[in-house]
């Protein structure tokens, strides 16, 4: 759980880097581009080549589908939406997350759907509110990032169950990203405009998302997907939203209902102590 709640607090700020200094000024394909790119770079020293074949592509297809994809709809989001229109339109991935990994287990686990469902109440408790006359396309839009993040982890997830004799996860996770690349590079190529950064501030950002949010953040979220069960991880799907927000506040000096957040923070608190205490216990009995 602690390395999921340390990514959530590096990606609060992602959002809002995004919406404020590239979102319509930088190109959103240049930007995807060199996220993964500089993710790649950072892992490639590390990787251990020798792999089982369906071990190497089914990390490159979680990468593909979490990371290169659901980038596409993720950037374009933002053109579309406001950046609290974007973090509440995330609100359903728990559900994805939940009933993606029973599908993959064959069963049916309703204690994780009811979590899940109370971390999305929480999460519109704290950003329910007017929304602009693109909302369904922007809406359709998160939803697609949402599916693509929820089938990437949930795949990852499942795919390190199914292979438990696996290296260290550090020495696997450039398969992830080159899974990405080989989304992102023809999608570039082929729809790429040619806005790119002018200023210091812009090439920064990219350089910390690259290798702070992306590098870092996914290889620290994936490995903690893998250590938590299927409902905790769909909780802490949700807790960005919080956090996003605060960051808004607290550095853009963005409104927010602080009676709202607090509310729905505690729902989401008790989405998770509610999963931890009586779901997951019986979770493991029924697996056992």
């Amino acid at each position: 759980m602690s390395y999921l709640v340390s990514v959530t607090l590096l990606w609060a700020f992602s959002f809002s880097l995004i919406g404020v200094y590239l979102a319509g000024t930088v190109d959103s394909y240049f930007s995807v581009l060199s996220r993964i790119m500089l993710a790649t770079l950072l892992f490639m020293p590390l990787m251990s080549w020798r792999q089982p074949p369906r071990l190497a592509l089914g990390l490159m297809a979680c990468g593909a589908l979490q990371l290169g994809l659901m980038y596409l709809f993720y950037y374009q989001s933002f053109l579309l939406l406001t950046v609290p229109e974007v973090l509440i339109f995330t609100v359903l991935t728990p559900v994805y997350v939940t009933l993606i990994y029973d599908l993959l287990h064959r069963r049916f686990t309703p204690g994780y759907l009811l979590t899940a469902a109370l971390a999305v109440v929480g999460a519109l408790v704290i950003r329910f509110d007017g929304i602009t006359d693109r909302y369904l396309l922007g809406f359709a839009v998160v939803q697609g990032a949402n599916l693509c993040f929820a089938l990437g982890q949930v795949g990852y997830k499942v795919l390190m169950e199914r292979y438990p004799a696996h290296p260290p996860q550090h020495r696997l996770f450039g398969y992830f990203y080159l899974g990405a690349l080989a989304v992102v590079v023809p999608a570039w190529l082929l729809l790429g405009g040619d806005t790119y950064p002018t200023t210091r501030l812009q090439w920064g950002i990219l350089l910390w998302l690259g290798l702070g949010a992306s590098g870092l953040g996914y290889f620290l979220w994936n490995k903690g997907a893998t250590l938590v069960n299927a409902g905790a991880l769909a909780i802490m799907n949700n807790a960005l939203v919080p956090a996003g927000l605060l960051v808004n506040l607290l550095i853009w000096n963005r409104d927010a209902d602080l009676l709202r957040l607090g509310l729905g923070g505690l729902i989401l608190m008790a989405s998770l102590w509610l999963n931890e205490a009586w779901v997951k216990p019986g979770a493991t009995v029924r697996a056992g």
